[in-house]
């Protein structure tokens, strides 16, 4: 009977996100209503843009999961980080800057925004390079969340049943995608936002209600007995992992150019209040929900670990064990597949869209300035379905570590782009060398730091520090940028007057 509800809810999703995507058809003809939606996005279709952005699966299954297990109750913090650094003060820092000045630039993406706003081709190549071959692996992150609880309910598909769903979650996202761009992509992230946020009120009240929990107080009580640290609103003795985490999933969105891009689009200036209110809101609820959700895995699970000591199994098979019984909870159980499939789809939707601009907008012309509009739009067309098919293939590997290769992932892009495009938008001081400098930084520090452990240690001990190394590139990138700038030449004002018009 679950198999069967589940089918039913999955059948009526794939028909509306199809459905949406044939309706949008017709708002992406060009390549700036294919990318941006014309700019004429309203602020609760880009608020719900942003959150359903920015909460994929690798929340619920991988973090969740994780950090439920490890530290308890205090990893409310991250979801608490992420709603008020994360999109609160990301939106009031960078939103009204970034529609004002790609406006004045006509930057339609983060590579060409530092070509035109630091006058260098190159730096557009090399911020492409970045986004396309490190957000495959973000995206495997999603897939392989999606897939843990997918072959949970499924069975019958035996040991491929995470492969059928990430196929299926591909297939979907490539078509509803490529026919209807970024308006499809923001229609179906309200949508999917409106089933994330039933879904995690759903979710939490069904797992702390069922007797394993017996009620918060009831569960706080059986945790503290299990380890008493777990009901440590600080984290207890894991304290420094939980800050890494905030710090790292919280100002990471300040340079993650899938989560900008919302800013480019959005129709005016003053909506910008409404929607980080809007999108702020979102993330309290889904980040709040799904870490208190994840703090009971330990008693679904009778305290053990699954086997193979993998923590991206608890939440699967917490909620197997509390939902698969009757009609009810069946329902339930395919509403939070939904949830989970939906914080997905909008997720692989953004990053597919930034990734495959980088290079139909972003490279081709610096290798082909005279290439035809149409056939790029049909190469862009293309190029999405190509990022889905590559990150699919990647996510078909065997990879039991979805939370630390997303923390990989987002140190190398964050840590490339968080100074350079802060800064970009602030001073007019900052210069060429030092922009260079704090777009190498990320992946410097990030790759000699996973080296160096790898070599000294173990490739295991360095996945474990991946949120560290993604907190101290953007730290490096944040400080880099304008120390180099001090020291090397500077712009002429003139060159600067068109890029800050108005700010």
């Amino acid at each position: 009977m679950t198999q069967i509800v589940a089918c039913i809810f999955l059948c009526l999703f794939v028909l509306l996100m199809v459905f949406i995507g044939i309706k949008s058809s017709k708002q992406s003809k060009t390549m700036e209503g294919f990318l941006l939606g014309g700019r004429n996005i309203g602020p609760w279709i880009s608020a719900f843009a942003y959150g359903t952005s920015y909460f994929s699966a690798v929340i619920f299954i991988g973090y969740a999961g994780r950090t439920g297990w490890t530290v308890g109750i205090g990893g409310i913090w991250i979801g608490i980080g992420n709603a008020l650094i994360g999109c609160l003060l990301a939106w009031f820092l960078l939103a009204r800057r970034t529609r004002r000045m790609t406006h004045n630039l006509n930057a339609s993406t983060m590579p060409e925004f530092f070509e035109k706003r630091f006058l260098s081709p190159s730096m557009k190549v090399y911020a492409a390079l970045i986004i396309f071959v490190f957000l495959v692996p973000y995206c495997a992150t999603v897939y392989k969340g999606l897939g843990y609880l997918f072959s949970q309910i499924f069975p019958v598909f035996g040991a491929h049943g995470d492969v059928v769903c990430m196929f299926i979650i591909a297939l979907l996202t490539g078509i509803y995608l490529v026919l209807g761009g970024y308006v499809a992509t923001v229609i179906t992230d309200f949508i999917q936002g409106i089933i994330m946020l039933v879904g995690v009120i759903a979710m939490v009240a069904v797992i702390v209600s069922n007797p394993v929990v017996g009620g918060f107080a009831e569960g706080f009580s059986r945790l503290a007995a299990i380890d008493p640290s777990l009901i440590s609103i600080t984290g207890g003795s894991k304290w420094s992992f939980l800050l890494m985490n905030v710090l790292l999933t919280s100002f990471g969105t300040l340079g993650l150019p899938q989560m900008i891009h919302k800013y480019y689009a959005i129709s005016d200036e003053k909506h910008i209040g409404k929607a980080a209110i809007v999108s702020t809101t979102f993330a309290l609820v889904i980040g709040v929900g799904a870490y208190i959700m994840g703090t009971f895995g330990r008693l679904y699970l009778n305290n053990t670990l699954p086997v193979g000591n993998n923590y991206d199994a608890v939440v699967p098979q917490m909620l197997m064990n509390a939902l698969s019984g009757n009609l009810w909870t069946n329902m339930i159980l395919s509403l939070i597949l939904l949830l989970v499939l939906s914080a997905s789809m909008s997720t692989l939707s953004s990053i597919v869209l930034t990734s495959s601009s980088a290079i139909a907008v972003d490279l081709l012309p610096v290798v082909k300035p005279d290439y035809d509009k149409k056939k790029q739009m049909v190469l862009m067309r293309f190029l999405c379905f190509l990022f889905v098919a590559a990150s699919f293939v990647f996510a078909s590997f065997k990879i039991a570590f979805i939370m630390q290769l997303m923390s990989f992932s987002w140190g190398v892009v964050a840590g490339c782009f968080i100074g350079p495009y802060f800064w970009g938008l602030y001073s007019k001081r900052i210069t060429r060398a030092g922009v260079w400098w704090g777009l190498l930084s990320g992946l410097l520090v990030v790759g000699g730091c996973t080296l160096y452990y790898t070599i000294t240690d173990s490739f295991l001990a360095a996945s474990n520090l991946s949120q560290n190394f993604g907190v101290c590139a953007m730290a490096v990138s944040v400080l880099v940028t304008p120390l180099v700038s001090l020291f090397t030449k500077k712009y002429d004002p003139a060159a600067l007057d068109t890029a800050f018009e108005g700010l």
